[in-house]
């Protein structure tokens, strides 16, 4: 018991020793709180924050007896000096943290605004998906000992560094399937990762944790591969029939199989796909909305049994929700087994851009010395720029899926009647401006596929400076390397996406007003010497300040 120079009080005395009692048990609780939390498995999901390690006198004072507070309590120090190590976390501990990656604003940046139109159509996302590691191992002489760097790592569910997801959806005919991608496609590629199995890049098969594989767990990826174009086949026909995806190994053979049924391209190009068949046929299986129909006035056609005579009209069958036909997936985000989209058939659709982030070592991305491998699937016209460090230039990771690309003409050749030119010299198919799209439930028999361009870049350190994504009211109205100069001249990624849009709307006099634009800018090794290589952001300056100036014009406008 505790005395003090003041009388002693037995009613004081028992005070204090409830109050040892009762912070003794919520102690013990909040122990047992932790032990459990630590004994459940967590949840695979998407989260749209990163965890990386910080040094805990960031957090509170240093632990030394020299650094204490308050700091009259300070003692200067004394003892010898200590030698320099190699080991930056030797003398400090660390604490792990959870960093929302929107508001990482010197790491991150996105702007989305509607232009001139009445509502927004654009969407994105940005987060790290739960999936295993993609990027290339580095050779042991370039990496570092396990005890300085694997010790500190901030990594994923499965052991392996976090893998970063970034996406921008532009819709056409309204948001509803752009919302979709935004919430549901990342779930899809998780999802696939498990039923393929896939093997993380960085590990040994034997040394490779075991994947639940979902609830059914791992199927074979033939089967799966062949199985999706047999219902891509039954569902829709048309060019569907004939259909060989590019990265399907079991359904072409020897033409391309370098890693397998399970490489990472199999499994985006099933996510995509899978994603897409879902989203049409839960549209064919619904109502035509009354202010899209032709039968509104009509008794006799208003009877008719539910898509009579559409395209993807089977009865008997009941739309895809999901990836496969079970039960949803418990603790899985987001929740595939969800009904898709409102009471009415969309008949609109979406593009997308999606970009993927894999690093070897827990160094994030953006470090300097850090390698990664970048990952890009794409769909229609939104882009996808890279910034070269040594020359400032931009360098293109996607094309746009236009009826006029040679490899889309080629593919498409069969259906050439559907193709169509418009009143500005822009080529159509089936009034569509682009070959490639999610939904447009009306355009899939002619070739209209969400089978996903996928592109793989090796990052060096400090190679390429930022990444940008761009929705095509963007790319649309300046060329590549003015937005990459747009960038550079900002001091964030974050000011840089706001900037970016904001000049993309302002400088647009598009007869019906400026597209909805959207932007996303993701910080690379080579930031901070962005502006350096080649002409920095002067080569397009002239022009973008032309703009600019005849945009403020009033008398410059066309009446």
């Amino acid at each position: 018991m505790r005395h003090s120079a003041s009388p002693y009080s037995v009613a004081a005395a028992v005070r204090e020793a409830f109050a040892i009692t009762e912070q003794r048990s919520i102690l013990g609780h909040r122990s047992n709180l932790a032990q459990r939390l630590r004994n459940t498995p967590q949840a695979r999901s998407f989260h749209d924050y990163f965890v990386t390690l910080l040094p805990s006198s960031s957090l509170a004072p240093d632990r030394s007896s020299n650094h204490n507070l308050p700091r009259a309590e300070s003692k200067p120090h004394s003892g010898p000096a200590r030698g320099l190590t190699n080991d930056q976390h030797a003398a400090r501990g660390t604490t792990i943290v959870r960093i929302p990656l929107r508001s990482a604003k010197h790491h991150f940046g996105a702007g989305c605004v509607r232009g001139g139109r009445p509502y927004n159509e654009d969407t994105f996302q940005a987060g790290t998906i739960e999936m295993p590691a993609f990027a290339k191992r580095q050779p042991i002489s370039l990496t570092r000992d396990a005890a300085q760097s694997g010790g500190q790592a901030a990594a994923g569910e499965s052991g392996d560094p976090q893998v970063f997801y970034f996406g921008v959806f532009d819709g056409h005919g309204g948001n509803e399937c752009s919302e979709f991608l935004r919430d549901r496609l990342h779930g899809y590629i998780e999802e696939a990762a498990l039923l393929f199995g896939m093997d993380s890049s960085l590990q040994k098969n034997d040394e490779s944790p075991a994947m639940d594989g979902g609830i059914m767990g791992e199927m074979d990826p033939e089967d799966l591969q062949k199985t999706l174009v047999a219902e891509w086949k039954s569902t829709v026909g048309g060019y569907f029939k004939r259909f060989r995806p590019q990265f399907f190994p079991a359904i072409n053979g020897a033409e391309w199989n370098p890693a397998g049924n399970s490489s990472i391209e199999t499994i985006l190009s099933y996510a995509f796909l899978k994603a897409d068949l879902d989203f049409t046929t839960a549209q064919a299986a619904k109502r035509t909305s009354p202010q899209m129909s032709s039968s509104i006035d009509d008794p006799v056609l208003s009877d008719r049994p539910l898509n009579d005579q559409d395209m993807l009209f089977h009865p008997e069958r009941p739309a895809s929700q999901n990836l496969t036909h079970r039960p949803p997936a418990k603790g899985s985000s987001p929740n595939l087994d969800a009904p898709i989209g409102g009471s009415s058939r969309f008949k609109g659709g979406s593009t997308a851009s999606t970009a993927l982030i894999s690093t070897p070592t827990p160094t994030p991305f953006w470090h300097p010395v850090a390698p990664s491998t970048l990952i890009t699937a794409h769909v229609g016209d939104t882009r996808i720029l890279l910034c070269r460090t040594s020359d400032g230039k931009s360098v293109p990771v996607t094309s746009n899926h236009h009826p006029d690309l040679p490899s889309e003409a080629s593919r498409l050749r069969r259906y050439a009647t559907a193709f169509s030119t418009d009143s500005f010299g822009d080529q159509r198919v089936l009034g569509l401006a682009n070959t490639r799209a999610f939904g447009d439930i009306a355009s899939k028999r002619v070739g209209v596929s969400a089978e996903p361009e996928i592109v793989t870049t090796q990052l060096a350190p400090a190679e390429y400076s930022f990444v940008v994504l761009v929705s095509d009211g963007v790319s649309g109205h300046l060329s590549d390397q003015e937005i990459v100069d747009i960038v550079k001249e900002e001091r964030t990624p974050a000011s840089a996406a706001t900037a970016l849009i904001n000049f993309a709307v302002e400088t647009n006099e598009s007869e019906g007003g400026a597209d909805n634009a959207t932007a996303l800018v993701v910080r690379l090794g080579g930031w901070e010497r962005r502006s350096e290589g080649g002409d920095g952001s002067f080569g397009t300056k002239e022009r973008r300040d032309f703009r600019k100036r005849d945009a403020e014009d009033p008398r410059s406008r066309r009446q």
